[in-house]
């Protein structure tokens, strides 16, 4: 399994967002990412977490970045879940699961004693010219808006 870490280059991506459109990590040079994955739409952690970004947007384009989220759904659902929501900024659908392994974020989790592999929700901040400056690592969402506007004052 791909661990990334910091200085590295991140791997270039091409998926469908919930508006149809295909997004592509050149598609935003110049421009600071705030990359997160999470495991599923309209579940309680990851609505919180979108509502989060939500909420936090202007703040974090003040900083020069943008947000992208990033999950095994379908764009179907993806859409649905931001039309739900409000969501103001593009989720990704990666189905095939390839960008998840290459971001090294799908692993085995357990629950209840059962293995089975899953998205370990994690966010990544990739500057302008495509390299990753944090990578946090098993996230709690309570705070985490907060420490990602803290690691793009740096």
């Amino acid at each position: 399994m791909t661990q990334l870490v910091i200085g590295v280059k991140a791997p270039n991506f091409s998926l469908l967002a919930q508006d149809g459109k295909k997004y592509s990590l050149k598609d935003f040079k110049g421009k600071k990412i705030v990359l997160y994955f999470y495991p599923k739409d309209d579940t309680s952690g990851c609505t919180k977490e979108a509502c989060s970004f939500r909420d936090n947007l202007s703040a974090i384009k003040k900083k020069g970045a943008i947000v992208l989220g990033v999950s095994p759904d379908a764009v179907k659902s993806h859409e649905k879940f931001s039309t739900k929501y409000d969501l103001n900024f593009s989720i990704l659908s990666d189905e095939s699961k390839i960008m998840l392994t290459e971001y090294g974020v799908w692993q085995e989790k357990s629950m209840y004693g059962r293995k089975y592999m899953g998205v370990v929700r994690t966010t990544f901040i990739i500057d302008e010219k495509g390299k990753i400056t944090h990578v946090f690592s098993k996230v709690k969402v309570d705070g985490h808006t907060e420490e990602i506007l803290t690691a793009l004052s740096e």
